[in-house]
């Protein structure tokens, strides 16, 4: 992996990762892939909306379809045809939601499956080894995420746990192929933040996590430990903010400084009606817009803006046909894309991009 910090204005950055299967510009949006999939997406339809990387999840792929299905199909781009980079991340939200189906140890995680409640085991370096196999561009290393508000031991024996999985995880990195990104716990604390910070950098990953945020936490919290966070991480190398997908949230991480982002919120939003635009979200299902034939968004030239009326996605969705949720799947993805996209041209300009940056309608 190589990235190449192209231009700073204030806290955002506009930069270049390059990857074993491709080119992406910084800031970017990673629609979450969680099963292989980005719900009700096709991966050229993923392409047509400006997507350049995909997240997909290990805990997933991991119990369905597992890992010999995948490398069996040629591994997890093929298997999935998409041909642009993929970041996996390491499954440790998903165990360590699973309260009262995981027990943690110093050496991993055992846990039950959603599925069936089988037994399966995480360890730092099956977690690694796993996300090698499949092909993944980049791979995160295994770390513990404490929802908040959490008591100060917790948070403690989670930076502890994640600092000592993190330099298993950078031991146990085979595949020159996959680049390696640990993650700074913390919480909601700046000395903690400090140290998980201080002992992750020490390990030099190829790039940098801000994990435990958008856990519970109020959305000014998260700004400051945010904010506080990024500082804390080298410039030379990529920042990925993990769970983060509302464009004010968006728009506030790019400006204090980071790269890259990945939510499951636009893709749920489009399955439940819920539209996003550059003005604000509305409930495609409210009463005032059956008889509205403007566009979702006029601001925004996506097929679905420039094809569709808001009465006919509302008769779609009251009609529960599942063309609705798919074509506002696409747009939300596709806006998100359009305000990193936006930021880079913003920070290339010597503009600084602010919260609320004024969209831009390209011909």
């Amino acid at each position: 992996m190589r990235f190449e910090l192209l231009e700073r204005v204030g806290g955002a950055r506009r930069g270049r990762i390059t990857l074993a299967h491709g080119i992406v510009e910084t800031p970017t949006f990673m629609p979450v892939g969680t099963a292989a999939t980005v719900k009700g997406l096709t991966p050229q339809e993923l392409r047509e909306a400006q997507t350049q990387i995909l997240l997909a999840n290990t805990y997933h792929l991991w119990l369905r379809p597992g890992l010999e299905t995948i490398v069996e199909a040629g591994g997890l781009h093929r298997f999935m045809a998409w041909d642009r980079p993929i970041l996996t991340d390491s499954g440790g939200f998903q165990v360590f939601s699973l309260r009262e189906r995981r027990r943690i140890d110093d050496d991993g995680v055992t846990f039950q499956s959603h599925l069936d409640g089988s037994s399966h085991r995480f360890t730092p370096e099956s977690v690694i080894a796993f996300q090698e196999a499949i092909g993944a561009d980049i791979a995160m290393a295994l770390d513990v995420c404490v929802r908040l508000p959490a008591e100060q031991d917790e948070l403690e024996r989670a930076v502890l746990q994640t600092s000592r999985w993190a330099a298993r995880a950078a031991a146990a990195r085979r595949r020159d192929a996959t680049a390696l990104f640990g993650i700074v716990q913390g919480g909601l604390s700046r000395p903690l933040r400090e140290r998980s910070a201080r002992e992750i950098v020490a390990l030099d990953f190829d790039g940098y996590a801000i994990g435990g945020l958008s856990v519970g936490e109020t959305r000014s919290e998260m700004e400051t430990a945010l904010r506080f966070s990024a500082e804390l991480l080298p410039v030379d190398r990529p920042r990925y903010l993990m769970g983060v997908g509302t464009l004010e949230d968006v728009r506030t991480a790019i400006d204090a400084g980071i790269d890259m982002f990945d939510c499951v919120y636009p893709t749920r939003c489009g399955r439940n009606g819920r539209a996003m635009t550059h003005r604000g979200e509305f409930h495609i299902r409210n009463a005032r817009f059956t008889r509205d034939v403007g566009p979702l968004d006029e601001a925004c030239d996506c097929i679905v803006c420039r094809t569709y009326s808001r009465a006919y996605l509302a008769h779609l969705f009251r009609a529960n046909e599942m063309l609705g949720p798919r074509l506002l799947s696409y747009h939300n993805v596709y806006l998100l894309n359009t305000v990193v996209a936006e930021a880079r041209l913003a920070t290339e300009r010597g503009r600084v991009t602010g919260s609320s940056p004024e969209p831009s309608r390209r011909p």
